[in-house]
């Protein structure tokens, strides 16, 4: 670590979807880095389970929230500043796929999927960028190599398009307020995402390696995108 780089100590980490996959990795890895965790997602059970693992309230708080309801933001946003009192990283990353195809897959799972990938991500950096503002913090995004690379029939893609899109236009937005943003866009991970698994792979905690490294930059440092594919995966 070198004297610009701020140290982790006491600092807030609030990840939404994080009671698996991408997430729950990087919770894992920034408390081992000894930042404080705000842990959000719809499934409170497997939330407050990590949490346990990663210390308890005192270290690790776990907060149900939809992402796609503007009132379970502002809750959990509440929630961190009343157990912490700040918020240093918010890494909007809840989010979910679905079958390739305009046929293949219901009106009612596209509506969820635009609701969570998309309006929920952008509820996300409303409800954080007060308190990160405040604490001159970074604002993470997880997007996909999908949202660079459109893929045949791929709702999905189209979401982390916009998620990528959304990314740019927080950067511009937050431009000389000391708030960094970047975009996490991941290729093939294995994940029970796909139907049937893929080999050679990347896995969550890859991912959350590449979180944590642009997290740990010196202030004057925003590492704007990081795309991670695996070495065998060509597109």
């Amino acid at each position: 670590m070198t004297d610009e780089t701020p140290s982790t100590t006491g600092r807030v980490f609030l990840i939404t979807g994080a009671s698996s996959g991408i997430g729950a990795a990087t919770a894992r890895r920034a408390r081992a880095e000894g930042w404080r965790l705000v842990l959000a997602a719809r499934s409170l059970d497997a939330l407050q389970e990590l949490a346990a693992e990663l210390g308890g309230d005192e270290h690790a708080l776990a907060v149900r929230c939809d992402v796609a309801e503007w009132e379970d933001q502002q809750r959990m946003v509440q929630s961190a500043l009343d157990a912490f009192g700040q918020i240093d990283v918010a890494f909007a990353n809840a989010g979910f796929g679905g079958p390739r195809g305009f046929l293949k897959d219901t009106p009612e799972h596209w509506r969820e999927m635009v609701l969570t990938n998309v309006y929920g991500a952008a509820l996300t950096l409303r409800a954080t960028i007060p308190a990160l503002s405040e604490s001159k913090g970074h604002l993470m995004l997880t997007s996909s190599v999908a949202g660079r690379r459109v893929l045949p029939g791929s709702m999905y893609s189209c979401t982390k398009h916009a998620v990528t899109a959304m990314g740019e236009a927080a950067r511009q937005d937050l431009h000389a307020t000391g708030v960094r943003v970047t975009l996490i866009e991941p290729g093939m991970v294995d994940t029970p995402f796909f139907e049937n698994r893929p080999t050679d792979a990347l896995q969550d905690d890859d991912i959350a390696r590449a979180v944590l490294y642009a997290a740990s930059q010196p202030p004057h440092v925003n590492v704007n995108e990081i795309l991670v594919r695996p070495t065998a995966q060509q597109g």
